[in-house]
């Protein structure tokens, strides 16, 4: 009988020994699916972030509209006339370095780069190229001085029309609208605005 009650009572020893190497297993898969998990959503994460990151001039207008500002002149003699070729020379967003252009607009008139804060909220966008004198509220015979405080008028990009901005350099010269295709996309890019002299170079 003893010996009976000892067999019993091993049995029973170590079938809760297996019960809890088996519990233990158990509840390791768990974390390791849950480590998994929160290791695919950080990927998710930073690969998000990258991303962002890598958009460039976020709600640039790469088309826009044949109209102009209200007392911008005609350049009487351009070195790339109204429906010439050029080579564009500038990155003002990705697809552009490199595209031929055809000329759609030359103006003379007096180029800004401006800091603006965006009337939509945000941090300030520095240096934006280009404004012209047309685009900015109030604007006199005489060009602004780098340091001045305006307001803007024009809508290249989100958040810009109406926002104040201090100038950051002023240049006299010819300023472009250009049609082209982005260079990385395929899009046709239409009547865009705006692109320096300096910016453009013959088509060899």
């Amino acid at each position: 009988m003893k010996k009976k009650q000892l067999i019993i009572g091993l049995l029973v020893l170590v079938t809760t020994m297996v019960l809890a190497a088996c519990s233990g297993n158990e509840k390791s898969a768990p974390n390791d699916d849950t480590n998994t998990e929160t290791k695919f959503h950080e990927n998710m994460d930073i690969n998000e972030k990258d991303s962002n990151a890598h958009s460039g001039h976020e709600g640039m207008n790469h088309s826009g509209s044949s109209d102009v500002p209200k007392g911008l002149k005609e350049a009487e003699n351009p070195t790339y006339p109204v429906g010439s070729q050029a080579i564009i020379n500038a990155e003002h967003m990705s697809g552009m370095n490199g595209a031929e252009a055809t000329i759609s607009g030359a103006f003379d008139t007096t180029v800004y780069t401006v800091t603006y804060t965006p009337t939509t909220g945000g941090e300030p966008e520095e240096d934006h190229k280009w404004v012209i004198h047309e685009e900015i509220e109030n604007a006199g015979d005489e060009p602004f001085q780098p340091g001045d405080e305006v307001v803007l008028n024009a809508k290249h990009m989100k958040g810009m029309d109406g926002a104040a901005a201090v100038i950051d350099t002023a240049e006299k010269t010819t300023v472009y609208m250009v049609d082209y295709t982005d260079t990385e996309t395929g899009e046709k890019v239409t009547y865009h605005k705006w692109v320096i002299e300096s910016e453009l170079s013959p088509v060899e």
